[in-house]
């Protein structure tokens, strides 16, 4: 991993972020970027299992990303994901997390009228379905042929705050955007620094 510097006091670990050339959000700009992730093909700083970060030094992030990733695990692992950010992220330090929401999309299904096989928006990647959201984009499983870009458990706004809540993160902000929820989840009330770079509400 890249050593931490004076210029850039911050490191974020970015849990199953496939690949650095994907942007992160520009709260983290400046920050050292870590890339964790579980395929080799990305080139991750750290390649590991997000359910194994207790094999990581303790306290070295400031921050967690982990966009679209804790889908990817069962419920039950997902407490062990949820876990490890406890155990990497430094006192203060802070998660930031998306996820599908499946309560929009549940919606959308509804009053819409959709099936499994329509399309339920464009992304660069082309078109993804109803299903692609619900159990994992299955262009990507099929051409990789790894079942890991699976989806496994599912979340609303209000499971995930529980979720996160029950799991050691007693402080959580979120936001839906659409058929996605943001959610930034503390183990300690944000001091007024992040407060300021997270514009929590």
């Amino acid at each position: 991993m890249t050593s931490l510097t004076s210029e850039c006091p911050c490191a974020v670990l970015n849990v199953g972020g496939n690949s650095k050339a994907i942007e992160i959000p520009e709260c983290f700009k400046g920050w050292r970027h870590d890339l964790l992730d579980i395929d080799p093909s990305g080139y991750p700083d750290v390649l590991c299992d997000a359910r194994e970060l207790w094999k990581l030094p303790s306290r070295q992030y400031d921050a967690i990303y982990c966009s679209h990733n804790l889908e990817h695990f069962y419920a039950h692992d997902v407490v062990k994901v949820l876990k490890g950010f406890r155990m990497v992220l430094k006192k203060g330090g802070f998660a930031y997390i998306r996820v599908p929401d499946l309560l929009e999309v549940m919606k959308a299904v509804v009053e819409k009228g959709m099936g499994l096989e329509d399309v339920l928006y464009e992304a660069p990647s082309g078109s993804i379905l109803v299903r692609d959201v619900i159990y994992g984009y299955q262009r990507q499983i099929e051409q990789s042929g790894n079942d890991f870009f699976a989806h496994k458990t599912g979340f609303t706004e209000e499971t995930l705050t529980k979720t996160l809540i029950e799991n050691g993160f007693p402080y959580v902000f979120t936001d839906v955007d659409n058929i996605e929820i943001m959610a930034l989840a503390f183990m300690d009330k944000p001091i007024p620094w992040q407060v300021e770079l997270l514009k929590i509400k």
